[in-house]
């Protein structure tokens, strides 16, 4: 068993540095995308307060399909460009929504989220997946969350 979390009275960005230490720390030398995905998916539940949803959709083929995630059941495919995962996937770049109500197209998966972050992990300049966080708050992520989130996915880009 593992804890990683961070002390209560952490800034941001320093929980940030060791969410990316615990993740580099869980997947270097895993082979398995799955095994890692799901680890880094945990960890960002455990780290982070105040989300209802926290994990990866996958590129197949074209599409984006749920991988290991921690919350409510989710939408299992989204198309390139629907939805603020597809936005994410389709531009190959951050989303950072402060109210999902209000983004053109958003795929309501739980409508209890109001704000979501969508980063996308690219490798050999292809998007592999998104990280997707969502939250139950309106604007609960800002700048130092696209900031930590992004210098996450570019460490598990080549472990996924």
């Amino acid at each position: 068993m593992f804890d990683f979390r961070p002390a209560p009275d952490c800034p941001k960005p320093e929980a940030y540095r060791q969410l990316v230490d615990a993740a580099d720390a869980l997947t270097s030398g895993e082979p398995d995308p799955v095994a890692n995905m799901a680890n880094v998916a945990a960890l960002l539940w455990d780290f982070l307060p105040d989300l209802n949803w926290a994990g990866f959709y996958r590129m197949v083929e074209g599409e984006l399909v749920l991988g290991p995630f921690m919350g409510r059941p989710a939408c299992i495919r989204i198309p390139l460009g629907k939805g603020v995962c597809g936005v994410s996937a389709g531009d190959a770049a951050t989303q950072l929504v402060e109210d999902v109500h209000a983004f053109p197209g958003h795929i309501a998966c739980d409508s209890e989220t109001n704000s979501e972050l969508v980063v996308p992990v690219i490798r050999g300049g292809d998007v592999v997946a998104v990280i997707d966080l969502d939250s139950p708050l309106k604007a609960r992520f800002d700048e130092e969350d696209r900031e930590g989130i992004e210098a996450l996915a570019a460490l598990i880009a080549e472990r996924i």
